[in-house]
């Protein structure tokens, strides 16, 4: 078979080779993810590999997993004479160990919902979170997940998932410390109910990631088996200076692309009888939405507050801070259920290709 993708080049030398749950062995690209059959070199994204299948033995046998018993984090006490959400936000930036970092944001949610935490504050955040030495960080296209067919590409493809998660914990605390002292051009500062938020969206991330962390356990794995990359903080590190930036690249480019895998990745461990991965991803899925639609409401709350065209400043931003175009198919009902309408991102569709639909 051709060892370059048709989709954008990518090397298929280096892919996997997985049952897709219908007794049909397909290639998958290292890179997108697509996958193309070895008997036709047809792909179930409409793709064709032109294709020269040779005979070939197969080990289709799952990676060893190593199985440990977890442990929680020991409780996290807030005592601090500078008790502001910012000063806790960067407190769990610098949190390198995910279980803490987890223990660390549900005590300060609790605590900022409760009013025992009642300023904002200020505070410097770093320019990357801290993450624990074990970890091994590579380039994002060197990252295996494969489609779900065997046990160790379920268990690579949750991994992945958690790595996300711990970066969207960062993420949302980063929001909050970077952008506190944000002023509209009137000078007014950001509502209350903007922290609100982003402290909520910050208790679902935490949420998600220990999900998927007990689930990976379950498995047999542990988080830190696998390679991760910290590709989601290259969009907070260009958007750093420009709070509509960062809601329109992080929460409404690659939150809104989180609900258009969903339907696929959901299917994959469906098709494999995963019942219990399933129910942890539709947990994610509802919850997704709703940062979708926050990053949504912010946005478009600063535009009308400033006299800006919201649709217009979105494509703006976009195509400025992020590299090519966004690429169907696309979860029209989550976006939708999530308030971005088809205004919102087709005009950002490579003008050549066929606009795709998940639902």
């Amino acid at each position: 078979m051709d060892s370059s993708c048709p989709h954008e080049g990518g090397p298929l030398e280096q892919g996997d080779i997985e049952d897709l749950g219908n007794g049909k062995l397909a290639l998958i690209c290292p890179w997108h993810y697509f996958d193309f059959s070895l008997e036709t070199g047809s792909s179930s994204t409409g793709l064709d590999q032109t294709a020269r299948i040779l005979d070939v033995t197969l080990s289709l046998c799952p990676i060893p997993a190593t199985k440990i018993t977890h442990q929680d984090s020991l409780p996290v006490e807030i005592t601090s004479s500078e008790n502001t959400l910012c000063m806790w936000a960067t407190k769990i930036l610098h949190t390198a160990d995910p279980q803490e970092k987890v223990s660390l944001t549900k005590i300060v949610q609790e605590n900022w919902d409760s009013g025992k935490i009642t300023e904002t504050g200020e505070a410097s955040p770093p320019a990357q979170p801290n993450r624990k030495d074990s970890l091994t960080v590579v380039e994002p296209g060197k990252i295996k997940r494969g489609k779900g067919g065997t046990l160790a590409s379920r268990i690579a493809l949750l991994h992945s998932l958690a790595n996300i998660e711990q970066w969207a914990i960062d993420l949302s605390w980063d929001v909050i410390a970077r952008f506190s002292t944000f002023r509209l051009s009137n000078g007014e500062p950001l509502p209350r109910q903007f922290f609100d938020d982003f402290v909520k969206v910050a208790g679902d991330e935490a949420k998600h990631y220990q999900l998927l962390e007990q689930r990976i356990m379950e498995l047999g794995s542990f988080f830190g088996a696998l390679p991760v990359h910290n590709g989601l903080w290259q969009s907070a590190t260009d958007t750093s200076h420009d709070l509509l930036a960062r809601l329109a690249i992080v929460h409404m480019v690659h939150e809104a692309r989180g609900l258009d895998v969903h339907p696929q990745t959901l299917s994959r461990f469906a098709a494999q009888g995963d019942t219990s991965s399933v129910k942890v991803l539709e947990v994610i899925y509802a919850d997704e939405i709703t940062h979708v639609a926050a990053g949504l409401r912010w946005f478009t709350y600063i535009c009308s507050k400033e006299g800006r065209d919201s649709l217009k400043t979105f494509h703006e931003l976009v195509k400025l801070h992020f590299k090519g175009f966004l690429k169907p198919p696309f979860n029209t009902e989550g976006r939708r259920t999530a308030g971005m309408t088809e205004e919102w991102y087709v005009p950002l569709v490579k003008p050549s290709s066929s606009l795709q639909k998940t639902s």
